[in-house]
Parts: structure tokens; C-alpha cells; sequence
């Protein structure tokens, strides 16, 4: 088997005086897959990132980065890798074509100004100043010059974010491109539907953990189910509700939402007619109903009871 293109053990990042951001954290990244990191703000994930792009040292644990460790070899490892921050703010009077020139000029080898530009579709842009580019392609562009020195492992740290629905789709195939050449890419992201689309595996953190590791739709199966039936009771909840709700037929779990309830189930028709012949017994009636298929953020809250955006 080939070394994997990221490997950590016993992962921590503490800050003092009693802040622990990662928690003994174990991840391993094979080579020419797009794996996701995932979790709400403050679980620890920009930190685990940067760590693994050699911008912080860990308090304690192993760290290695394309079979090498950033300790031995750090002027090696910053030739193959390509990075985007969170936010990225260039030069407001310099072009498209000549910010990816500059940066491609800190590296020994890599693509040409042309193909990288060509990669993130802004051959349109390549002459016009940074300051008069749309959010959308300044992301685009910020992903253009960590293409520049060709790199064999890409860090995207929530490259979407803010970013209107165009534009994220966008830069989602700018994404599926780079993955169908085979560059490995690690990416964070609050987005569910951009995590289940892009990546090959995900692994879900919280509180500097990894709590719950594997394709989209095999956590999906393992932890959720297939839909979820979302709905509000007229007159509100009752204190017996929950029980009733876990008794009826192809129900598999049963949780709180925000003004109502979430069933979990594998066969949407029989619970729906099964909750609404029960509420008819009871006298009462659904207020607001409705299904959806289950998703990342559902795993999240089953595990934690939480949602990634709280």
C-alpha cells in the first residue's frame, strides 16, 4: 500500500491557560482522495489544518505530511503542497495573470500562469485587477495561485463560505477537476450537500475529536437511516409523546427539533401513516409535516444533539 498522503496519532493543541482545541485527534489521508473535515466553529478543524500545513506546531503527537515530518523537512514539504485560507486578501492593483505569476515565481517547478489560470476558469479575468473581481472569483483565483507550484496535496479551509450558490458550484467543479487529476485534497466545510458531492470520505469533528469517520453514505446508513420526517403537533408536545413516537411502526429513533419533532426512519410511507392514524386517535392533528432524505448534518446531530451551525 502506498503511505497515505497525511497521517496523524495523538493529536493536541492546547492553549493556555486551559483552552484544548485538538483532543488527541487521529486522522489518516490517502493519496488522490478528497477527504472532508467537519464541524461546527471551534471543534477544532482550522487548527488540525494548520497544523497539518505547517503553520502551527502541536502541543503533542505525530504529524506527517506526505511520508515526511515538518520539523525535518519544511522547505521540501512547502514545495508540493498548495493552500487556501478561510480568507484570503491580495493585492487590490496587480491582474489575475500577474498575482499567479508572482506566486508561481516562489516555486522551483510547477504549472504554467496560463494553465492555472485556465483551471479555475478565469481566462476572461486574466488581465483585470483583483480589486474588481466578484467574491466568487476571488476564491477562484486564491485557488489558482495554491495550484501554482503543482501541488500533490491541496488544503481548501472552507473555500465556499459566503459565497452566493452560482459561485459555489463553480468552484465545486474547479474542485472535482483537480480530484479527477488525482491531487490529494483536504478540505473544511460547513456545507453538508458540498461534502456528500465532493468527498470521498469525511470525518466528523467536535471538541478537537473525531467522533465519526467514513464515506458520506455509509455514515448516513450508520448512524441515521434514510429519511427523516419532520413535524409540529397542533396544541404542542406532550410530555408522553416521545414514548409513543418510539413505539410506532418503522420508527428507529426519535428526536427533538426546534418547534417539534424528527423521526427517523427507512420506510417514510408506513411511519407517516402510522404517525397520523395515531394522532388522529388521539384527537389531535399535524400542524406542519414534511420528509427529507438524511444527510451529514443529520449524523452530526444524532451524535451530538447539536447542529454544525450552532
Amino acid at each position: 500500500m502506498p503511505e497515505p498522503a497525511i497521517r496523524c496519532r495523538a493529536l493536541v493543541k492546547r492553549y493556555p491557560p486551559a483552552v484544548t482545541a485538538v483532543d488527541g485527534l487521529d486522522l489518516e489521508v490517502a493519496r488522490g482522495e478528497c477527504f472532508g473535515l467537519l464541524g461546527p466553529n471551534g471543534a477544532g478543524k482550522t487548527t488540525t489544518v494548520e497544523i497539518l500545513e505547517g503553520l502551527l506546531a502541536p502541543t503533542s503527537g505525530e504529524v506527517e505530511v506526505l511520508g515526511r515530518r515538518w520539523a525535518d523537512d519544511a522547505a521540501a514539504l512547502r514545495e508540493r503542497i498548495g493552500l487556501t485560507l478561510q480568507e484570503t486578501h491580495l493585492y487590490e492593483r496587480l491582474t489575475v495573470r500577474e498575482l499567479v505569476a508572482l506566486f508561481r515565481a516562489l516555486y522551483r517547478r510547477g504549472r504554467g500562469v496560463d494553465e492555472a489560470i485556465r483551471l479555475v476558469s478565469l481566462e476572461e479575468k486574466a488581465d483585470t485587477w483583483y480589486e474588481r473581481l466578484s467574491g466568487g472569483q476571488r476564491q477562484r483565483l486564491a485557488v489558482a495561485v495554491a495550484l501554482a507550484g503543482d501541488p500533490e496535496l491541496l488544503f481548501l479551509d472552507e473555500p465556499t463560505t459566503g459565497l452566493d450558490p452560482q459561485s459555489r458550484r463553480q468552484l465545486w467543479d474547479v474542485i472535482g477537476d483537480l480530484k479527477a487529476r488525482g491531487t490529494t485534497v483536504l478540505l473544511t466545510t460547513h456545507y453538508m450537500d458540498e461534502a456528500e458531492r465532493l468527498c470521498d470520505r469525511v470525518a466528523i469533528v467536535d471538541r478537537g475529536r473525531v467522533i465519526a469517520l467514513g464515506t458520506p453514505r455509509a455514515l448516513v446508513a450508520a448512524h441515521v437511516g434514510q429519511e427523516i420526517v419532520e413535524f409540529q403537533v397542533e396544541g404542542g408536545a406532550r410530555p408522553d409523546d416521545e414514548a409513543a413516537l418510539r413505539a410506532l411502526p418503522a420508527v428507529q429513533a426519535v428526536r427533538r427539533a426546534a418547534a417539534g419533532w424528527q423521526l427517523v426512519t427507512d420506510q417514510v410511507h408506513v411511519a407517516i401513516q402510522a404517525l397520523l392514524g395515531a394522532l388522529a386517535a388521539q384527537g389531535r392533528a399535524a400542524a406542519a409535516l414534511s420528509t427529507h432524505r438524511a444527510t451529514l448534518e443529520d449524523v452530526f446531530v444524532t451524535l451530538t444533539g447539536r447542529r454544525l451551525r450552532d
